[in-house]
């Protein structure tokens, strides 16, 4: 599988540095990117070879991968205008519509939408998948081991959900880290300091993450085993009970879900 990056940040490092890691050969992977920094530093650091601009060499390929961000993606799509044949297209840009890549590529209709996240930059990310009908199981199967090289991933059948997956998991980790801060600052507010409220708080989420991920009970048995009754769980559950926050929670994701369905809707403007 040859394939070729359009964009060399954060995100398409992560990609490249998990394909490398899992035994893909440096030399088949060309990264076409604009800034000499990231060039030498994909090239000197995974081995691959990087181009300023598309070019036959790069169109020479079995998968593009569209890792620009969401509003450069047209002007980066351009010179590709009509360009391709049979390469399958992966987009991992944000509230970008198949419909808007397709119309930007020419017609080309051979598309995967995904949605990782950020903790794909240490490879514990999660991706949401969309694929054309025009898709067949190899062409899945491809997009599949290139997001899959940075976490896990999940096929989404409906392409309106792509929103979800953006408000629920690509946004998440930040309402994570807002959680976190609240730890902390707590933590600190009750007398520790920085580092001690800092640690109680992250390995605090760490460690109840990872005991969910290992457990096939759902999360509110697991949170109920924690919570005795009249003890200082339950006093603290019945305070953001009272104050609805679960409720708000659910208010935030479903404002980033419509949010994302409006800059998906402006970015496809003509």
């Amino acid at each position: 599988m040859r394939i070729t990056f359009i964009g060399g940040g954060n995100m398409a490092n992560a990609l490249i540095g998990g394909l490398v890691r899992q035994g893909f050969d440096p030399p088949g992977i060309r990264v076409v990117e604009p800034m000499e920094e990231n060039r030498e530093r994909l090239a000197s650091g995974l081995g691959v070879t990087c181009f300023a601009q598309a070019d036959g060499t790069t169109l020479d390929c079995d998968v593009m991968v569209l890792a620009v961000k969401p509003q450069q993606m047209r002007e980066a799509l351009a010179p590709l205008a009509g360009q391709l044949k049979k390469q399958l297209v992966v987009s991992i840009a944000a509230g970008t519509r198949m419909a808007d890549i397709s119309r930007w590529l020419g017609g080309h209709r051979r598309l995967v939408r995904t949605m990782p996240n950020t903790p794909a930059l240490i490879g514990a990310g999660i991706t949401g998948l969309y694929a054309d009908p025009s898709v067949d199981a190899g062409g899945r199967g491809q997009a599949e081991r290139i997001l899959g090289a940075v976490g896990k991933t999940l096929w989404i059948g409906d392409e309106r959900l792509m929103d979800a997956v953006t408000a629920v998991s690509g946004s998440g980790p930040a309402y994570v880290f807002y959680f976190i801060e609240a730890l902390r600052d707590a933590g600190r507010e009750l007398g520790f300091d920085e580092a001690q409220a800092r640690l109680l708080a992250i390995e605090t989420v760490v460690g109840a993450a990872a005991l969910a991920a290992g457990s096939e009970e759902d999360v509110a048995v697991l949170r109920q085993r924690v919570t005795s009754k009249g003890g200082t769980t339950e006093a603290a559950l019945n305070s953001l009970n009272a104050d609805q926050v679960k409720a708000a929670f659910v208010r935030a994701i479903r404002a980033a879900n419509d949010r994302g369905r409006e800059l998906g809707e402006q970015l496809g403007q003509d």
